[in-house]
């Protein structure tokens, strides 16, 4: 690990000057991820400012919904009484997520901004497009077993580990941030970047800009949601495929429908055309079929995941049968 400076910032307005006076300056919250990639060398910053001080640690319901400071730890959102009730989806993905060591320190905008957890980008004795842009991605002719299916290009296959950044793209998400040009509003699907020919570049976040806050619209399908997340162990495993998704159904038909995966993709995938199918047709195991069948249309395997494209599909069905058959209250869903 090479030597850095650390501050405590103090404002806002004091953590983005401090960063943008940097170009090797980073924001630190809980470090769950960054302390991570500085020990193994895959991130070398030359310092680090410490926003854990600054006042973005609430969750506060409004008329629109709710505004989750980033600040907020992973725990706290998944256990928010808030959550629960409105967004089932999003606790649901963040007590799949980690351990509760991690969930307890890690936080809304550190887990916006993870990196993907790709055995050759963690590993500096490969080359890596994402490390070093035009070194290559030894993954493409590698193992890749874990990699993307839906939305890669010649330099990259690299997936998001996130699950709670996939709830929040079914849910309509809007990511608040500020930097010294002022104020930006980013929706959550615009927020993560596929690799094209750039994969060293995770997000549409400036260097300089902090993310301070996350706006979760309320709706009637964020009420009926559920995550699915398909692992190789119960516990602290990120996923080879999961899904989110939100359903309004009235008279037995889809009023309202939302669908996003993870494991997939280099950033949390919204499935749009599925959502099309879903919206204003019979909510039965043929349209939740055709819907999976959408989801998955233009994926591409690799040599070892070419499994991912129909678990994907089985997982897109199970969820949304789920959520069909749910009675008021109940659970959809869960851990696979």
């Amino acid at each position: 690990m090479n030597s850095f400076t650390y501050k405590r910032a103090r404002t806002q307005a004091e953590a983005i000057q401090e960063v943008a006076a940097n170009r090797g300056a980073k924001f630190l919250g809980g470090g769950t991820n960054l302390v991570d990639l500085m020990k193994m060398n895959v991130q070398q910053p030359s310092a680090l400012v410490d926003i854990t001080r600054l006042p973005m640690t609430t969750i506060e319901e409004g008329p629109q919904g709710l505004r989750i400071g980033a600040g907020v730890s992973n725990s706290e959102v998944a256990n928010n009484k808030l959550v629960r009730k409105g967004y089932p989806v999003l606790s649901e993905a963040l007590l799949a997520g980690a351990s509760p060591q991690l969930r307890n320190m890690a936080t809304v905008g550190g887990n916006l901004m993870q990196r993907t957890r790709c055995y050759y980008f963690m590993d500096t004795s490969f080359p890596c497009n994402k490390r070093v842009p035009g070194s290559g991605c030894p993954a493409i002719p590698g193992f890749n077993r874990i990699h993307a299916i839906l939305g890669t290009s010649d330099k990259c296959i690299a997936t998001h580990p996130s699950d709670m950044c996939v709830a929040l793209a079914a849910l309509d998400a809007v990511v608040q941030v500020q930097g010294p040009r002022g104020p930006r509003s980013i929706p959550l699907t615009e927020f993560h970047r596929l690799p094209g020919e750039t994969p060293e570049v995770d997000t549409n976040l400036q260097p300089d800009e902090l993310i301070w806050a996350v706006d979760v619209p309320a709706s009637a399908h964020a009420r009926r949601s559920a995550y699915l997340k398909v692992r190789d162990r119960a516990q602290y495993a990120f996923a080879l495929v999961s899904v989110a998704a939100a359903l309004e159904i009235k008279g037995g038909k889809i009023a309202a429908a939302r669908l996003a995966m993870g494991g997939v993709a280099h950033k949390p995938w919204r499935a749009l055309e599925a959502e099309k199918i879903l919206t204003g047709a019979q909510a039965s195991a043929q349209t939740f079929k055709a819907a999976a069948e959408a989801a998955l249309q233009g994926a591409t395997a690799q040599k070892h995941n070419a499994f991912k494209i129909e678990m994907a599909k089985r997982a897109v069905v199970r969820v949304l049968n789920g959520l069909a058959n749910m009675n008021a209250g109940g659970k959809a869903g869960g851990a696979a």
